[in-house]
Formats: structure tokens, C-alpha cells, sequence
């Protein structure tokens, strides 16, 4: 065997003689040998240095044959132990193999058996070896497998949160937080039914305002949702008993799991599975998110009760941030339109202007197929357009004749002292160009920044058109307002100059349908 003369042997024996004559013959084989006369000097010597193999006497002083068997079976069980002895008994035998022993050889012992013993033991401890390692290879792919399975499990989780996270921040309103928070419940947790409802102290009862039902329209997806809804009149119509466990919920304020329904008090029988979990603000329940299953062998776990929790709790972030910032919008722009009234106030002539105006260039982008959001832009946007007349002076704004080049160059100034006044609230970057822009021309003759063609914003070119149009279609401080024909004329001839010429075709549409002489008539 290619590896045993590399092998070192430790013998272990209180007869010196039988130490030399191993030794001597062993070497002659190319072994590394090492002896010692006691179990306790071999105890050191392994504990110093590496051992293959160890030959041992039973009775030797101070630690004998079967103690440092049992010995070197706690240290190091891949080393092979031999008994020799000249006093062989069934009581020793049986200790050996008690200790581990792989054989028990009987005094004298012929050197070539034992060599042949040697190479046996050593074949069957590399083996031995080989199998530990198989083993330990085997369970270290299993702790892999496992750490494995737990990461994708960590993975998985951390996904759901983070969407749950990141889609909360996107959400506009009330109402579409709300569909969002039953739509997210029935596809995370595979529910058959979600429902929120609102608890009102006043009315007494919780109030549904949004449910998701799982395939309820036939096509797989959320079914619509109900909004303002009492309980029991819903579309959640089997949770329709629930306001019970719904109210005392409230009182716990704490989640609810209800894996399996076995005649639980108070859940209907229709309900197999149920999770109800508060929505609190401030200390106080807002609402309560009930999550059902109906039908098929789905219960809900602690996990899906842990999603639920998570995610009702940053929707109650979602809800005080939006009806903070729908307040804070509201106030602000109600600041914001008063500095509108303050300008008609101080200009008959252009009471209701900006609201003709707004009207206007709304329609117009609507049939140009704008939007809704960048119909709620121009909504903005033309009511503040002329926000900037604020700075004006009276002399200059109301001035029945003609203006000076001083005067009009003081006037030109107003887009620009718009854009500024609404770029201090840091809310309405698109409402601020176009109010900047809605004195461009297509050409690029316009003010305050010559800007031309596509260079101008799309919703900008519009307003100019609606603003231009109620500017000669409205009596002014200098001049009444103009005759049909001449309105036309200005505009149609201005398409390509002033005016882009696709926002120009549409007006066209729209005046012969008679839309834009019934938006005028209906603000005045």
C-alpha cells in the first residue's frame, strides 16, 4: 500500500524489549514509529503529535491499555487502537471492544502478522476517514440545501415588504389607498375575499368602503369595489356577519388570526379561515382590514398575519400623509385662487377669465387626447395663469389705452413673477412652466424667453391658444370685445405664428361644434 510506509505507529508497552524489537522492524519498513512505556507518556504524545495507528499493552503502571483506549477514543476516534496482551480474558475482550478496539492480538506476536495487521487496520482507517468525510460532505450540501431554502424564504419575505412598502408611496387618494389595501390582501395571502371597513362611532357599526373578491367578476382579478358601503349590505356579502368580531377587535386592537374554523363564536359558517387586523392611527383604530377564506383547503398562517400587519400599518402612514397633504394642497391653492379673485377684483374686465380660460384649454386637450393628468395640470395651471398680475401696478393694468413700450415691458414681466410665486410652494414644477410659458409663440416671438415650436410645453401651447381666445372674446379695460369674425381671423391666421397649428385644427373643431361659445356663456 503506497501510503503506509508514510504511516507513524505508536507502541505502547512497559517491556523495553518488546518496544526495540517493533521499532527495529517497523523502521526497516519505512514507518515512523514512536513508543512509549505507559498509557499517560502516550496520552502526551498524541496530544503533541499525529498518530495513524496505536499498538498498546493492557497492563502498564499509572494509565493502562484499556484507559487510553478509551482515551484516544474521546480525543480521536479515527485512530485505530490494537490490544496485545500475553493474559487474554473474556472480561478484557468485551472491554475492548467497549473502547473501541478494532483488534485483539494474544502474546507473542509474529512480527510478520502483525505488519499484515498493520496495513489491514490502516486500509480499513483510511476508509473510515474517507466515510467521515462523506458523511460531513453530505450533511454540509444538506445545511447548504437549508440555507438555501431559508434565504429564498428571507428573500422572498424582504420582496413583499419592499412592495409593500414602495407601492403605499404612489397612492393619491383615500379611496385608492383603501382598493389598494384589499387587492394587495387577496394576492398576497390568496384569499377568496378582502374587505376594509372604517369604524364611525357615530353610526355605530363599521362602515365597508373598499373589498376585493378574488375572481369575483370571472376573470380571475380583483372583483370592482364597493365604496361606502354599510355592513351587510356590501359587496362583501359573506363576511356580512362579522361586525361583532369586527368591533370587538377594535376594542383589543390587536390582529386576529382564526386558522381554521371550527365553530369559533361569531364567525359565519361560510368563512373557513379569517384574519382581522386593526388600522390605527394616533392610538386610535381607523379601520379594520377583514381577509377571508371561503372555499379550498387555504388557511392563513402567522406569516400572512405578519403581511397583513405590516402592510395595515404603512397604510395608516399612507393615510395621515395624504390627508395631510390633501389639506396642505387645498389651503394653498385656496391662497393661491384668493390672489386670482384679488386680480378680477381689481379688473372687472377679467372677472372669470381665468375660469373660462381653464375651462377652455381642458377641452381642448381632452380632444386632443390628452390625459387625465395632464388635464388636472391645465386645471392648475390656468386658474393661477395670470397669478403674476399681482405684481403689477394699477396704472399699468388697468390702463384704458394704449401702453407704452415701458409699460408693456413692465407687463411682460407677469409669467415670470407667476412662475416664481407658485416655485416657492415646491409643488407644481409642470403648473409652473406652463404658467412661464403661456405668452411663448410658436414662432418664437413670444416673452419672457423667445422660446419656439416643441420648445414650448405641449399644455403650454394650449393654454396660449384658450388664453388668447377669451382675451379678444372678453371686454377689456382698453377695449370692448371683438367681433365674431375678427376673433376667427386672429386666431386661424395666427396657426404656425403664434399658435401651434395642431392645437389651432382642434379649436377649429371644437368652435364649429359650438363647445367653446357654450363653455363662454356658462362662466359669465
Amino acid at each position: 500500500m503506497t501510503d503506509a510506509p508514510k504511516a507513524t505507529l505508536l507502541f505502547v508497552d512497559d517491556e523495553e524489549s518488546i518496544l526495540e524489537v517493533a521499532s527495529e522492524y517497523f523502521r526497516a519498513k519505512g514507518y515512523h514509529i514512536l513508543t512509549a512505556g505507559n498509557g499517560r507518556i502516550a496520552s502526551e504524545i498524541i496530544a503533541s503529535q499525529k498518530i495513524d495507528c496505536c499498538f498498546t499493552d493492557i497492563n502498564m503502571p499509572e494509565m493502562d491499555g484499556l484507559e487510553l483506549a478509551e482515551h484516544i477514543r474521546k480525543v480521536d476516534n479515527t485512530i485505530p487502537v490494537i490490544i496485545m496482551t500475553g493474559y487474554p480474558s473474556l472480561e478484557n475482550t468485551i472491554r475492548t471492544l467497549k473502547n473501541g478496539v478494532v483488534d485483539f492480538l494474544i502474546k507473542p506476536v509474529n512480527l510478520n502478522q502483525l505488519e499484515i495487521c498493520v496495513q489491514r487496520v490502516l486500509r480499513e482507517r483510511q476508509l473510515f476517514i474517507k466515510n467521515i468525510f462523506l458523511a460531513k460532505e453530505v450533511e454540509g450540501k444538506q445545511r447548504i440545501e437549508q440555507l438555501n431554502r431559508e434565504l429564498t424564504y428571507k428573500v422572498e419575505e424582504l420582496n413583499t415588504l419592499n412592495r409593500i412598502m414602495t407601492e403605499f408611496t404612489t397612492i393619491g387618494t383615500s379611496f385608492d389607498l383603501f382598493k389598494h389595501v384589499v387587492d394587495l390582501s387577496t394576492e398576497l395571502t390568496h384569499a377568496d375575499e378582502a374587505c376594509f371597513y372604517v369604524i364611525n362611532e357615530t353610526i355605530g357599526r363599521p362602515v365597508q368602503v373598499a373589498c376585493s373578491i378574488s375572481g369575483g367578476n370571472g376573470n380571475g382579478k380583483p372583483a370592482p369595489l364597493a365604496s361606502g358601503r354599510t355592513l351587510g349590505a356590501g359587496a362583501c356579502a359573506r363576511s356580512s356577519d362579522l361586525s361583532q368580531l369586527i368591533l370587538e377587535n377594535c376594542d383589543d386592537n390587536k390582529p386576529l388570526l382564526i386558522r381554521e374554523n371550527n365553530n369559533v363564536a361569531g364567525l359565519p359558517e361560510g368563512i373557513q379561515s379569517l384574519m382581522l387586523v386593526p388600522l390605527t392611527i394616533r392610538d386610535k383604530v381607523f379601520g379594520v382590514l377583514a381577509v377571508s377564506v371561503l372555499r379550498g383547503d387555504n388557511r392563513f398562517s402567522e406569516k400572512d398575519l405578519y403581511y397583513m400587519s405590516f402592510m395595515t400599518n404603512k397604510a395608516a402612514y399612507a393615510v395621515e400623509n395624504i390627508a395631510l397633504y390633501e389639506n396642505i394642497y387645498e389651503n394653498l391653492f385656496a391662497t393661491l385662487y384668493a390672489f386670482v379673485k384679488a386680480i378680477e377684483a381689481r379688473d372687472p374686465y377679467t372677472e372669470q377669465h381665468s375660469n373660462r380660460v381653464t375651462r377652455i384649454a381642458v377641452e381642448l386637450c381632452r380632444a386632443m387626447g390628452g390625459t387625465p393628468e395632464e388635464q388636472d395640470i391645465l386645471n392648475v395651471a390656468g386658474q393661477l395663469h395670470d397669478i403674476g398680475k399681482i405684481g403689477i401696478r394699477d396704472d399699468i393694468l388697468l390702463k384704458p389705452g394704449r401702453l407704452t413700450d415701458e409699460e408693456f415691458r413692465i407687463i411682460k414681466e407677469h409669467p415670470v413673477i407667476g412662475a416664481s410665486i407658485v416655485e416657492r410652494l415646491g409643488l407644481w414644477d409642470r403648473e409652473k412652466n406652463i404658467i412661464k410659458c403661456h405668452h411663448e409663440r410658436f414662432d418664437g416671438k413670444g416673452y419672457p424667453d423667445g422660446l419656439a415650436g416643441k420648445q414650448i410645453p405641449m399644455l403650454a401651447r394650449i393654454l396660449s391658444v384658450a388664453d388668447v381666445y377669451d382675451a379678444i372674446a372678453s371686454d377689456r379695460a382698453y377695449r370692448k370685445k371683438m367681433e365674431e369674425e375678427k376673433i376667427l381671423h386672429i386666431m386661424y391666421s395666427g396657426s404656425g405664428t403664434q399658435f401651434d397649428p395642431d392645437v389651432i385644427e382642434t379649436f377649429r373643431s371644437l368652435y364649429e361644434q359650438g363647445r367653446l361659445k357654450e363653455i363662454i356663456e356658462s362662466t359669465n
